[in-house]
């Protein structure tokens, strides 16, 4: 039978060994008997760049995934809040396809929204106003110009400054509001929601205008 794995949030980092390593086996052991493997953001702690390729940790994550695709697995990756600025040349690399958030599939019969789930979270107004400024083509382009060592700095501020916020900030603000999420449901026909972002697995049931989601 088909099997098709979602995975968000791993958030890998190189100070993070047991979580790289954990991926790894995921990797090696599991992805590869899977028809497709859709990863839903934050694949990275953070990234800076696909200029960063050639770094010894993320050639062994790239490794991995295309050892994936080899095996015959389809890859797909969806930008997060931390890794947005992946782009062509990471994809071309993992021999997987970059996706829009979000983006309806047909899953075995059943219409499925994929999303990272940031975008739900509109409760949080001046996280949703950082991710205006971010996510702007100028902005990101002025980001992508500067040096190396200046990205990693500013990323590592930008941070430190994100957990000082998120301490002051209830569970809620952060979670997905309601509200958003029926709407995304209704503007695409009620299909099936995954989403990552928020950390808090679960599986809700809601009725939206008598549909059952």
């Amino acid at each position: 039978m088909p099997e098709t794995l979602l995975i968000s949030d791993l958030h890998l980092a190189e100070n993070q060994p047991e979580t790289t390593q954990a991926f790894l086996r995921f990797a090696r052991d599991i992805a590869p008997r899977a028809q497709a493997l859709y990863v839903l953001g934050d694949l990275f702690e953070y990234w800076i760049g696909d200029d960063t390729l050639a770094d010894p940790f993320h050639a062994t994550i790239v490794n991995a995934f295309a050892d994936i695709a080899r095996n015959g697995t389809a890859l797909f990756f969806m930008h997060g809040n931390r890794d947005f600025l992946l782009g062509k040349k990471f994809c071309g690399a993992c021999k997987g396809r970059l996706l829009p958030d979000p983006t309806l599939i047909d899953l075995y019969g059943t219409p499925t929204l994929l999303m990272h789930g940031d975008t739900l979270c509109t409760d949080d107004v001046d996280y949703m106003h950082f991710r205006a400024i971010v996510r702007d083509p100028a902005w990101q382009a002025e980001f992508l110009a500067k040096p190396l060592a200046v990205r990693k700095s500013i990323v590592q501020g930008m941070r430190s400054q994100s957990e000082e916020t998120k301490r002051q900030k209830s569970m809620e603000i952060m979670d997905v509001a309601l509200p958003s999420v029926e709407a995304t449901l209704r503007e695409h026909g009620y299909p099936r929601l995954i989403h990552g972002h928020t950390h808090r697995p679960a599986k809700h049931l809601h009725s939206v205008d008598g549909k059952n989601c």
